[in-house]
């Protein structure tokens, strides 16, 4: 044999070698050229897309998120949390996890990391924490009476879950969780027809609901009646713009609340303060599914409930008195025909 050819055939033996060591170690050992590129390891993105635009909003929405690693016996072996808003906001957010091969429950909760609207029910400990103490509880005040009530604005919460399966060859392992929202923001004008002028003192708004403890599969778990109040509420006077004969005379109330279910739905309750007399209960659930719409008649009704994060009501009031036959909810006109709503 020729001797040149030889000493190539042994470099090329030993580059081949070479190679196949570093990259066999590349993602175990921590000794390969590629280490610094990133070329193992395994990449958690998120979106945000289960809303009713069906359009990815997590990077414009969720400002704090807590991602939980489990093993097959439910067991948590990693855990990452963030709350740098610059990093979440970029359009190639992710985290990376170092997993052994096998498969894995993740568990994610958005919005929790703030400490101001909900809490997460566990001091976690990397090999003792089991999936079911992450429960997600909501804040609330307790009133003289022992009745639970929230009247400051909730920051958004999100939930995610998912499984992924780690096989033992080395590579990147990519995987996109998709978020949910639990939060939903009522937006309630209360329009006096007659053209009465209308004070935001002369009204009380309530919901009521039990939403406020999820379990770490976001169902909802029996909780205590919590009442949500107004965050904010204005007097509105305007004139029409097409005579100057029209006056537009109502209150605008804000309540932010959790997640709904169209099983039991939440209860919109306004009195007059000044009498003391209820004036109109709704159930918001009720009345928010009888807008699905023509393209959105194939969705389920639980679904259309967590894509749907704002719910703008007008209700109508003449002389003071509810004029139950008629709402608008998310600029849909319903005419109300079923007694049993009312």
């Amino acid at each position: 044999m020729n001797k040149r050819v030889h000493i190539l055939r042994r470099v090329a033996m030993a580059s081949a070698m070479v190679v196949a060591m570093m990259v066999a170690s590349s993602c175990n050992d921590g000794l390969g050229i590629f280490e610094d590129e990133g070329d193992c390891g395994v990449y958690i993105s998120f979106k945000y897309d289960y809303n009713i635009k069906f359009a990815d909003a997590f990077a414009n929405e969720v400002n704090s998120i807590a991602l939980y690693v489990f093993d097959q016996s439910n067991t948590l072996v990693d855990q990452i949390t963030t709350t740098d808003k610059e990093a979440l906001a970029s359009d190639s957010f992710e985290l990376e996890l170092q997993l052994d091969p096998g498969k894995y429950r993740l568990l994610a909760w958005g919005g929790v990391m703030n400490e101001e609207s909900f809490d997460i029910m566990a001091n976690t400990e990397i090999g003792k924490t089991t999936i079911e103490e992450l429960k997600v509880m909501m804040h609330r005040k307790i009133s003289d009476d022992g009745t639970a009530y929230r009247d400051e604005d909730l920051l958004p919460l999100y939930h995610g879950l998912m499984e992924i399966d780690i096989n033992d060859v080395d590579g990147k392992y990519r995987h996109t969780m998709s978020m949910v929202k639990n939060t939903n923001v009522v937006r309630i004008l209360l329009h006096e027809m007659s053209g009465h002028p209308m004070s935001a003192e002369q009204y009380s708004f309530e919901i009521t609901d039990r939403n406020g403890l999820y379990d770490y599969d976001n169902t909802r778990l029996d909780d205590e009646v919590i009442t949500y109040k107004p965050w904010h509420m204005e007097s509105i006077y305007a004139e029409s713009e097409t005579t100057r004969a029209t006056e537009i005379n109502a209150v605008l109330a804000e309540l932010t609340l959790g997640r709904m279910s169209a099983a039991s739905s939440p209860i919109l309750c306004v009195r007059n303060t000044e009498t003391g007399e209820e004036v109109l209960r709704i159930p918001i659930a009720d009345y928010a599914l009888l807008v699905k719409g023509h393209y959105r008649e194939s969705m389920g009704d639980q679904e259309y409930l967590d894509r749907q994060d704002e719910y703008p009501m007008t209700l109508f009031l003449d002389e003071g008195e509810w004029v139950s036959s008629q709402i608008i909810i998310n600029g849909w006109r319903v005419v109300i025909n079923n007694t049993e709503l009312n």
